[in-house]
């Protein structure tokens, strides 16, 4: 007799995506990654090459990018 309780369905994983209310995460989405990535690098760059917030670099550039925000350098 088997200590392990028997599983019921299926064992393969299924595959899952994550989205809030109103917006789709960027993962999957290799263009909008790439113009996060770029823009987190700018953020970066502006902030005089200083390590250690890469993370919040990247989530600025996320915000900006969903909220549109575009800077005058960039528009003109």
């Amino acid at each position: 007799m088997s200590a392990n309780p028997k599983r019921q369905g299926s064992t393969e994983s299924q595959p899952t995506s994550i989205h809030s209310e109103t917006k789709e995460v960027s993962v999957g989405n290799p263009g909008r990654e790439e113009e996060i990535r770029v823009r987190a690098y700018e953020i970066y760059l502006e902030r005089g090459q200083r390590p250690g917030s890469e993370l919040g670099d990247w989530l600025e550039a996320e915000r900006e990018l969903e909220h549109g925000v575009l800077r005058l350098a960039q528009a003109g």
